[in-house]
């Protein structure tokens, strides 16, 4: 049984690296907020699988060898005739990422339904980003979600990206069909700030709780992140840290997360519920180091677990 099933995109994230005498260089590096998710879990030492379309091209031969180097397993990973997504990534003063993505047609946006016959029993799965909000995908990942919620933790990170789905109604959708079938809801502020303008986080949370959600978390970037069960309310500050970029920080957040739920033994829904403000703040805690740790090298270079302290 495979741990940790993630499901969702896999693209290169290019980056200008300079300019040349006729135009750019152009440095293009594996990623996907589900990708990094996989890669992130396995350098944590977790059991992780993952599950989305990939392409048959050059470039998607070299996501296969990443998966394959990191040691996830890609029985499920499904290859298709059409090309890799590209994310042009640009980088404002303080190292935040904006993105472009070039990806109508693309191989991740194609996984088909027959695909989920490939998809093994696991104690949780990892869903988030656009794949969840653009067809045929987003159709073949909610009845993985269907086929699975009543056996195994759900975890969502809605990773809003508006500019691959600019429709916030198809994005909240997504969120409320979610939340009577997700354990885990991870939400970043700036995510609500989109969906929900206005509205306090800590209102959300008891909404989400009442729907079903088990353990929801918000992350704040520099400022900490909050957690909430239907008992616990805990908040833990940033880990200071130079920041080079925070490109991946939230995908290192969320396998950390599970990571630290996994080796404490509470990866289910009645032990997420029945967490205590301690046992919060150690996972959470354990989630912001790794974080920070990637904000603190260029691109989304995850932390492995021998960077880490204890849970």
């Amino acid at each position: 049984m495979a741990k940790i099933v993630v499901s969702g995109e896999a693209l290169m994230d290019v980056f200008a690296a300079g300019e040349t005498p006729t135009g750019l260089a152009l440095d293009a590096r594996i990623g996907g907020s589900p990708f990094n998710v996989a890669v992130g879990l396995r350098r944590l030492s977790q059991q992780a699988a993952f599950f989305g379309a990939v392409s048959n091209g050059f470039l998607g031969d070299r996501l296969m060898k990443a998966l394959h180097d990191e040691g996830v397993d890609t029985a499920c990973t499904a290859r298709l005739d059409a090309p890799t997504t590209l994310s042009l990534v640009g980088l404002d003063a303080r190292g935040v990422p904006s993105y472009a993505f070039y990806g109508d047609g693309a191989a991740d946006r194609q996984l088909p339904l027959e695909a989920l016959a490939n998809v093994p029993a696991a104690e949780a799965y990892q869903f988030g980003s656009y794949a969840m909000v653009v067809e045929p995908v987003a159709g073949t990942q909610r009845a993985l979600v269907e086929r699975e919620c009543a056996r195994a933790v759900i975890a969502y990170d809605p990773n809003i990206r508006l500019n691959v789905e600019p429709d916030l109604a198809r994005w909240r959708d997504t969120l409320a069909w979610m939340l009577p079938r997700t354990t885990l809801l991870k939400v970043s502020d700036e995510d609500l700030s989109l969906l929900y303008p206005g509205t306090a986080p800590a209102d959300l949370a008891a909404q989400w709780l009442a729907a079903g959600v088990a353990l929801v978390v918000v992350t704040r970037g520099g400022e900490g992140a909050w957690a909430w069960t239907a008992q616990q309310h805990v908040a833990v500050p940033p880990v200071p840290v130079t920041v080079v970029d925070t490109v991946g920080a939230g995908d290192t957040f969320q396998a950390a997360l599970l990571t630290a739920l996994a080796e404490c033994g509470w990866l289910t829904r009645r032990a997420m519920a029945a967490l205590d403000a301690p046992q919060l703040q150690r996972v959470l805690r354990f989630a912001a180091q790794a974080a920070a740790i990637t904000c603190s090298r260029r691109g989304a270079d995850l932390p492995r677990r021998g960077e880490l302290p204890a849970v």
